[in-house]
């Protein structure tokens, strides 16, 4: 971690990552990138850590490439300019990827602008929360390049729908925290909208570990899916596996007929 990248654990189980170059609106420089991508792999091997919740400094959620002060990518001594191109965009894709494979739900708390990489670095995150001062713009096309970066048009459209994404996607205007609401780019609006995004951590740390984690693994299936029937038997799979190693359906059960919050130990009583 540096200065770039600061931790808080405002709850046992809830961390929150701040993209801290503010002055830069939070751009993705690699001297940012790189300690944030080693952040979350760490905190993805925190087993108290329930939820964690991604948001920015500032006015900024992530303002995308860096234009002024890129810096360097690690590992790039000694290459062409194509290869080092390669690396650099290698990098980049790693850090959507290391969000994507974490155990734990990431939030997006997402309090400003987030252009370019940045808007697929809250698509990358399992829950969008938004703040009314929120926008999202996929700038490569305003740019003169594609607006297919990082995971976008893959991870876009799946939220969206296929002609909201390409409205955003080859027009590269701003779309508004309301906007984004209501066609589904963000599923709640919040002020202060980091504060919403640990509360939801906060309640998803009470539900069953492994419960959570199977269903965020069966919800990224589901999005890759290529038919219904394959992904129904994975889904079951999941279902059965709680159902009869824990006994978390049992004390669901009694909790809710002793009319108390139910309390999941993730495991069954051998006795």
């Amino acid at each position: 971690m540096t200065d770039f990248v600061l931790v808080d654990r405002p709850d046992p189980g809830v961390a929150v990552v701040t993209l801290n170059r503010p002055e830069r609106m939070n751009a993705m420089a690699f001297d940012v990138m790189v300690p944030f991508r080693d952040t979350l792999v760490d905190l993805g091997h925190d087993n108290s850590l329930r939820a964690i919740v991604l948001t920015g400094a500032g006015r900024g959620f992530c303002s995308g490439a860096d234009q002024e002060s890129a810096g360097r990518p690690p590992h790039v001594d000694g290459l062409t300019r194509p290869t080092y191109a390669l690396r650099s965009l290698e990098m980049l894709e790693d850090v959507v990827l290391t969000i994507r494979r974490l155990h734990q739900p990431v939030i997006a708390a997402v309090n400003g602008a987030a252009i370019g990489g940045g808007l697929c670095l809250a698509l990358a995150c399992d829950i969008r929360v938004a703040s009314a001062d929120a926008y999202f713009r996929a700038a490569g096309i305003n740019n003169g390049l594609t607006a297919s970066e990082l995971g976008l048009s893959y991870l876009l459209p799946r939220a969206v729908g296929a002609s909201h994404a390409a409205d955003i996607m080859l027009t590269g205007r701003d779309v508004g925290a309301e906007e984004a609401q209501r066609i589904g780019l963000v599923s709640r609006l919040a002020d202060p909208v980091v504060d919403a995004a640990v509360e939801i951590g906060r309640g998803i740390g009470r539900f069953s570990q492994p419960g959570i984690e199977l269903t965020k693994r069966s919800l990224q299936a589901g999005i890759a899916a290529s038919s219904l029937s394959d992904h129904m038997t994975s889904e079951g799979i999941g279902q059965l596996y709680l159902r009869l190693l824990t006994d978390n359906f049992e004390e669901a059960t009694r909790a809710r007929r002793e009319g108390r919050p139910a309390v999941f130990r993730d495991t069954r009583d051998p006795g």
